[in-house]
């Protein structure tokens, strides 16, 4: 959990719990499972237990709930960063309801649960048709497979925003089937030691699909793989990606996060209807 949140998408992240089960490609090099290891946890995979926390930690949303009283800009709440909300465990419903209750008991705080499980999200989610207004969904298209497994899912669901995290992106993506029911694109690169590059034609296509159909875009980062035109290939690690580009492993500080020399930070409108 974090007030004031690094995640450049987002202003503060809670966890409910941590640990979580590898579905998907996007998931082969997960920085949450890398994190929990560093911290000293096993918490990745079926028979692994979740890590559970306090009363204080559960608190704090209900203090910045206080703190966004009046202000011009609603803090967004990243949940969760090291678990999947949507996971189909019964150890886990108990701090399940708890968040439900957390979430429609902090109306000044923009909720964005984030999944790779959205099929699941009708049967966990007690809402139904009627969902809180400060709760965003999103899931996970890392390709277009994925895409097209996970966003009829999302598309079925009223949440007053709906958003991809096309994050790492893995290849190629074609929204124009669900463009009327996304609000929201994140997309970005890789990161760690394991960065698997991106083509930056695939992230271009993604911005011309969203400014075409109007569609809120944010590039998040290159993550650790950046073009390498112009930059001296002195003593860097290089790799052609799939769509040609000569892709430079500069580091995700040094790669940084404009597109075509633009910072792109979208964010997107909340659906009245």
């Amino acid at each position: 959990m974090a007030k004031n949140s690094k995640i450049e998408w987002t202003t503060h992240t809670f966890n409910p719990w941590w640990g979580c089960l590898k579905v998907s490609p996007a998931c082969k090099h997960c920085y949450a499972e890398s994190w929990a290891k560093r911290t000293g946890h096993d918490l990745w995979g079926v028979a692994a237990t979740r890590r559970f926390f306090g009363d204080k930690h559960w608190a704090e949303p209900l203090k910045w709930n206080a703190e966004a009283i009046g202000a011009e800009v609603r803090p967004r709440v990243f949940c969760a960063s090291m678990a999947d909300v949507f996971e189909d465990r019964r150890d886990l419903d108990a701090a399940r309801a708890r968040l439900w209750t957390l979430i429609e008991n902090t109306p000044n705080l923009d909720w964005l649960l984030l999944t790779k499980r959205p099929e699941m999200v009708n049967a966990l989610a007690p809402w139904n048709d009627n969902w809180p207004k400060n709760v965003w969904l999103g899931t996970t298209v890392e390709n277009q497979r994925y895409a097209e497994e996970r966003l009829p899912e999302l598309a079925a669901i009223p949440a007053s925003v709906r958003f991809i995290s096309a994050e790492p992106l893995l290849g190629p993506l074609d929204l124009t089937a669900w463009t009327a029911s996304i609000d929201w694109v994140i997309t970005g690169g890789e990161s760690g030691p394991k960065a698997r590059p991106s083509s930056p034609t695939w992230f271009r296509d993604l911005l011309n699909q969203c400014m075409a159909a109007d569609i809120s875009f944010h590039f998040k980062q290159w993550g650790d793989w950046a073009p390498g035109q112009g930059i001296s290939l002195a003593k860097v690690r290089s790799e052609q990606a799939a769509d040609g580009t000569l892709m430079l492993r500069l580091g995700k500080k040094t790669a940084g996060r404009s597109l075509d020399g633009v910072t792109w930070d979208g964010l997107p409108r909340v659906r009245t209807a």
